[in-house]
Protein backbone atom coordinates (compact mmCIF):
# COMPACT_ATOMS: atom_id res chain seq x y z
CA UNK A 1 0.00 0.00 0.00
CA UNK A 2 3.07 2.21 0.07
CA UNK A 3 6.35 3.11 -1.60
CA UNK A 4 9.19 4.67 0.34
CA UNK A 5 12.86 5.56 0.29
CA UNK A 6 15.19 5.68 3.28
CA UNK A 7 18.38 7.61 2.56
CA UNK A 8 21.54 9.06 4.06
CA UNK A 9 23.80 11.87 2.92
CA UNK A 10 27.28 10.48 3.43
CA UNK A 11 28.86 13.95 3.31
CA UNK A 12 26.71 15.54 6.04
CA UNK A 13 25.34 12.61 8.06
CA UNK A 14 21.77 13.74 7.36
CA UNK A 15 19.27 10.88 7.23
CA UNK A 16 15.61 10.63 6.33
CA UNK A 17 12.57 8.94 4.82
CA UNK A 18 10.16 9.92 2.05
CA UNK A 19 6.95 7.92 1.58
CA UNK A 20 3.72 8.02 -0.42
CA UNK A 21 0.57 5.89 -0.46
CA UNK A 22 -3.15 5.68 -1.07
CA UNK A 23 -3.56 5.57 2.67
CA UNK A 24 -4.66 8.34 5.02
CA UNK A 25 -1.80 10.14 6.79
CA UNK A 26 0.92 7.68 5.84
CA UNK A 27 3.44 9.92 7.59
CA UNK A 28 1.89 9.03 10.94
CA UNK A 29 2.89 5.36 10.67
CA UNK A 30 5.75 4.72 8.23
CA UNK A 31 8.79 7.03 8.77
CA UNK A 32 11.04 7.03 11.83
CA UNK A 33 14.32 8.97 11.95
CA UNK A 34 16.94 9.78 14.55
CA UNK A 35 20.07 11.77 13.76
CA UNK A 36 23.30 9.90 14.38
CA UNK A 37 21.40 6.61 14.65
CA UNK A 38 19.47 5.81 11.48
CA UNK A 39 16.07 5.72 9.82
CA UNK A 40 13.31 3.15 9.35
CA UNK A 41 10.36 2.91 6.97
CA UNK A 42 7.83 0.31 8.14
CA UNK A 43 4.87 -0.52 5.89
CA UNK A 44 2.48 -3.15 4.46
CA UNK A 45 0.11 -4.15 7.27
CA UNK A 46 2.46 -1.87 9.12
CA UNK A 47 3.98 -2.81 12.44
CA UNK A 48 4.60 0.68 13.88
CA UNK A 49 6.76 -0.80 16.62
CA UNK A 50 9.43 -1.48 14.01
CA UNK A 51 10.19 2.26 13.99
CA UNK A 52 11.11 2.92 17.62
CA UNK A 53 12.38 -0.63 18.13
CA UNK A 54 14.58 -0.41 15.05
CA UNK A 55 16.09 2.90 16.13
CA UNK A 56 16.70 1.54 19.62
CA UNK A 57 18.46 -1.54 18.25
CA UNK A 58 20.59 0.57 15.91
CA UNK A 59 21.54 2.77 18.87
CA UNK A 60 22.56 -0.36 20.76
CA UNK A 61 24.99 -1.18 17.95
CA UNK A 62 23.10 -3.70 15.83
CA UNK A 63 23.55 -3.41 12.07
CA UNK A 64 20.49 -2.95 9.84
CA UNK A 65 20.90 -6.58 8.75
CA UNK A 66 20.78 -7.78 12.36
CA UNK A 67 17.80 -5.58 13.10
CA UNK A 68 16.05 -7.13 10.10
CA UNK A 69 16.84 -10.60 11.39
CA UNK A 70 15.38 -9.72 14.79
CA UNK A 71 12.17 -8.45 13.23
CA UNK A 72 11.83 -11.57 11.10
CA UNK A 73 12.43 -13.85 14.06
CA UNK A 74 10.13 -12.09 16.53
CA UNK A 75 7.12 -10.81 14.56
CA UNK A 76 4.43 -13.42 13.90
CA UNK A 77 3.01 -11.28 11.10
CA UNK A 78 6.32 -10.82 9.30
CA UNK A 79 5.10 -12.51 6.09
CA UNK A 80 2.92 -9.47 5.36
CA UNK A 81 5.40 -6.83 6.47
CA UNK A 82 7.79 -4.65 4.53
CA UNK A 83 10.49 -2.31 5.79
CA UNK A 84 13.68 -0.50 4.91
CA UNK A 85 16.46 0.53 7.29
CA UNK A 86 19.56 2.69 6.85
CA UNK A 87 22.06 3.11 9.67
CA UNK A 88 24.11 6.18 10.52
CA UNK A 89 27.11 4.49 8.88
CA UNK A 90 25.25 3.97 5.58
CA UNK A 91 24.61 0.26 5.96
CA UNK A 92 21.17 -0.63 4.66
CA UNK A 93 18.63 -3.39 4.30
CA UNK A 94 15.19 -3.84 2.76
CA UNK A 95 12.73 -6.64 3.46
CA UNK A 96 9.54 -7.72 1.71
CA UNK A 97 7.47 -10.52 3.21
CA UNK A 98 6.25 -13.23 0.83
CA UNK A 99 2.59 -12.41 1.53
CA UNK A 100 2.80 -8.68 0.68
CA UNK A 101 0.32 -7.71 -2.04
CA UNK A 102 1.80 -7.60 -5.55
CA UNK A 103 3.67 -5.93 -6.96
CA UNK A 104 5.97 -5.84 -3.97
CA UNK A 105 9.74 -5.62 -3.66
CA UNK A 106 12.70 -3.39 -3.05
CA UNK A 107 16.42 -2.79 -3.32
CA UNK A 108 19.14 -1.62 -0.97
CA UNK A 109 22.64 -0.26 -1.41
CA UNK A 110 25.08 2.02 0.32
CA UNK A 111 23.13 4.84 2.02
CA UNK A 112 19.73 3.89 0.57
CA UNK A 113 16.85 1.43 0.84
CA UNK A 114 13.81 1.58 -1.46
CA UNK A 115 10.67 -0.56 -1.14
CA UNK A 116 7.05 -0.68 -2.17
CA UNK A 117 3.97 -2.86 -2.27
CA UNK A 118 0.70 -2.79 -4.23
CA UNK A 119 2.68 -0.99 -6.93
CA UNK A 120 1.79 -0.73 -10.61
CA UNK A 121 4.81 -2.91 -11.35
CA UNK A 122 8.53 -3.54 -10.83
CA UNK A 123 9.45 -0.36 -12.72
CA UNK A 124 8.70 1.88 -9.72
CA UNK A 125 11.67 0.90 -7.55
CA UNK A 126 14.41 1.30 -10.22
CA UNK A 127 12.88 4.63 -11.27
CA UNK A 128 13.26 5.83 -7.69
CA UNK A 129 16.81 4.54 -7.49
CA UNK A 130 17.78 6.27 -10.74
CA UNK A 131 16.34 9.57 -9.49
CA UNK A 132 18.16 9.17 -6.16
CA UNK A 133 21.46 8.72 -8.01
CA UNK A 134 20.75 11.59 -10.41
CA UNK A 135 20.10 13.96 -7.50
CA UNK A 136 23.45 13.27 -5.81
CA UNK A 137 24.84 16.46 -4.28
CA UNK A 138 21.45 18.01 -3.56
CA UNK A 139 20.33 18.50 0.06
CA UNK A 140 18.91 15.25 1.40
CA UNK A 141 15.25 16.36 1.54
CA UNK A 142 15.38 17.35 -2.14
CA UNK A 143 17.10 14.10 -3.08
CA UNK A 144 14.53 11.98 -1.25
CA UNK A 145 11.67 13.94 -2.74
CA UNK A 146 13.12 13.60 -6.26
CA UNK A 147 13.13 9.83 -5.80
CA UNK A 148 9.60 9.82 -4.43
CA UNK A 149 8.27 11.91 -7.32
CA UNK A 150 10.02 9.59 -9.79
CA UNK A 151 8.27 6.61 -8.21
CA UNK A 152 4.97 8.44 -8.45
CA UNK A 153 5.53 9.22 -12.14
CA UNK A 154 6.45 5.59 -12.79
CA UNK A 155 3.07 4.46 -11.46
CA UNK A 156 3.45 4.34 -7.69
CA UNK A 157 0.59 2.79 -5.72
CA UNK A 158 -1.68 1.10 -8.24
CA UNK A 159 -4.77 2.08 -6.21
CA UNK A 160 -4.05 5.79 -6.62
CA UNK A 161 -2.82 8.66 -4.45
CA UNK A 162 -3.77 10.02 -1.04
CA UNK A 163 -0.88 10.99 1.24
CA UNK A 164 2.86 11.55 1.37
CA UNK A 165 5.45 12.53 3.97
CA UNK A 166 9.06 13.63 4.32
CA UNK A 167 10.99 13.25 7.57
CA UNK A 168 14.68 14.18 7.89
CA UNK A 169 17.20 14.82 10.66
CA UNK A 170 20.80 15.95 10.80
CA UNK A 171 23.37 17.39 13.19
CA UNK A 172 22.18 20.83 14.30
CA UNK A 173 19.64 21.00 11.47
CA UNK A 174 16.67 21.83 13.70
CA UNK A 175 15.10 25.18 14.46
CA UNK A 176 17.68 27.64 15.75
CA UNK A 177 20.30 24.90 15.56
CA UNK A 178 18.98 23.64 18.89
CA UNK A 179 17.94 20.13 17.82
CA UNK A 180 18.74 17.59 15.11
CA UNK A 181 15.10 17.29 13.99
CA UNK A 182 14.87 18.93 10.58
CA UNK A 183 12.17 18.49 7.93
CA UNK A 184 8.84 17.03 9.07
CA UNK A 185 6.24 17.59 6.35
CA UNK A 186 3.04 15.73 5.51
CA UNK A 187 0.24 15.85 2.97
CA UNK A 188 -2.27 13.68 4.81
CA UNK A 189 -5.21 13.65 2.37
CA UNK A 190 -4.55 15.23 -1.01
CA UNK A 191 -5.31 14.51 -4.67
CA UNK A 192 -1.62 15.05 -5.58
CA UNK A 193 0.27 14.43 -2.36
CA UNK A 194 3.77 14.26 -3.84
CA UNK A 195 3.30 17.57 -5.62
CA UNK A 196 1.87 19.07 -2.44
CA UNK A 197 4.87 17.78 -0.51
CA UNK A 198 7.16 19.60 -2.94
CA UNK A 199 5.18 22.82 -2.44
CA UNK A 200 5.49 22.42 1.32
CA UNK A 201 9.23 21.83 1.04
CA UNK A 202 9.60 25.01 -1.03
CA UNK A 203 7.81 26.93 1.73
CA UNK A 204 9.89 25.21 4.40
CA UNK A 205 13.11 26.18 2.62
CA UNK A 206 11.94 29.80 2.42
CA UNK A 207 11.01 30.08 6.08
CA UNK A 208 13.56 27.79 7.71
CA UNK A 209 16.46 27.74 5.30
CA UNK A 210 19.64 29.46 6.40
CA UNK A 211 21.43 32.07 4.30
CA UNK A 212 23.80 30.76 1.67
CA UNK A 213 25.10 34.29 1.06
CA UNK A 214 24.45 37.81 2.33
CA UNK A 215 24.94 41.39 1.22
CA UNK A 216 24.34 44.94 2.43
CA UNK A 217 21.28 46.82 1.21
CA UNK A 218 21.64 49.60 -1.32
CA UNK A 219 20.63 53.08 -0.17
CA UNK A 220 17.34 52.72 -2.05
CA UNK A 221 16.61 49.33 -0.53
CA UNK A 222 17.38 50.62 2.95
CA UNK A 223 14.99 53.55 2.51
CA UNK A 224 12.32 51.14 1.25
CA UNK A 225 12.85 48.81 4.23
CA UNK A 226 12.58 51.65 6.72
CA UNK A 227 9.29 52.67 5.15
CA UNK A 228 7.99 49.11 5.53
CA UNK A 229 9.13 48.96 9.16
CA UNK A 230 7.29 52.17 9.97
CA UNK A 231 4.11 51.19 8.12
CA UNK A 232 4.06 47.79 9.83
CA UNK A 233 4.34 49.41 13.26
CA UNK A 234 7.81 48.19 14.16
CA UNK A 235 9.09 51.73 14.73
CA UNK A 236 7.37 55.14 14.98
CA UNK A 237 10.16 56.70 12.93
CA UNK A 238 13.64 55.81 11.73
CA UNK A 239 16.66 57.95 10.88
CA UNK A 240 18.09 58.42 7.43
CA UNK A 241 21.59 57.36 6.59
CA UNK A 242 23.55 54.16 7.26
CA UNK A 243 22.26 51.09 9.04
CA UNK A 244 21.83 51.70 12.77
CA UNK A 245 20.77 49.89 15.94
CA UNK A 246 17.20 51.26 15.83
CA UNK A 247 16.69 49.98 12.28
CA UNK A 248 18.20 46.65 13.25
CA UNK A 249 15.79 46.20 16.18
CA UNK A 250 12.81 47.03 13.97
CA UNK A 251 14.03 44.72 11.17
CA UNK A 252 14.48 41.86 13.64
CA UNK A 253 10.88 42.38 14.77
CA UNK A 254 9.72 42.25 11.14
CA UNK A 255 11.62 39.01 10.53
CA UNK A 256 9.98 37.53 13.60
CA UNK A 257 6.43 38.40 12.56
CA UNK A 258 7.09 37.02 9.06
CA UNK A 259 8.61 33.78 10.45
CA UNK A 260 11.92 34.51 8.71
CA UNK A 261 14.10 34.46 11.82
CA UNK A 262 16.18 31.50 10.55
CA UNK A 263 17.29 33.77 7.69
CA UNK A 264 18.22 36.70 9.95
CA UNK A 265 21.71 38.18 9.81
CA UNK A 266 22.72 40.99 12.16
CA UNK A 267 24.74 44.07 11.32
CA UNK A 268 22.87 45.13 8.20
CA UNK A 269 23.66 42.00 6.18
CA UNK A 270 20.70 40.60 4.24
CA UNK A 271 19.91 37.19 2.85
CA UNK A 272 18.81 37.74 -0.80
CA UNK A 273 16.11 35.07 -0.45
CA UNK A 274 14.54 36.81 2.54
CA UNK A 275 14.85 40.20 0.87
CA UNK A 276 13.09 38.95 -2.27
CA UNK A 277 10.27 37.55 -0.14
CA UNK A 278 9.84 40.84 1.75
CA UNK A 279 9.86 42.84 -1.49
CA UNK A 280 7.24 40.55 -3.01
CA UNK A 281 5.09 40.60 0.12
CA UNK A 282 5.25 44.32 0.93
CA UNK A 283 5.94 45.69 -2.54
CA UNK A 284 9.26 46.90 -3.87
Amino acid sequence: MTFSIVGRDAATGDIGVAVASRFLAVGALVPFVRAGVGAVATQSYVNPNFGPDGLRLLLEGLSPQKVSARFQAEDSGIAQRQFGIVGADGQSVTFTGPQCHAWAGGMAGADVAIQGNILTGPEVVPAMHAAWNAAAGQPLPRRLLAALRAGDRAGGDKRGRQSAALLCAGPGRGYGGLTDDWVNLRADDHAEPCAELERLLDTFDLLFGRPAQTRELTAGELNWLRGVLIRQGHAPSLPDGPWDATTEAAAWALYGTENLEERWMAGGQFDPVALAYLQGHFGD
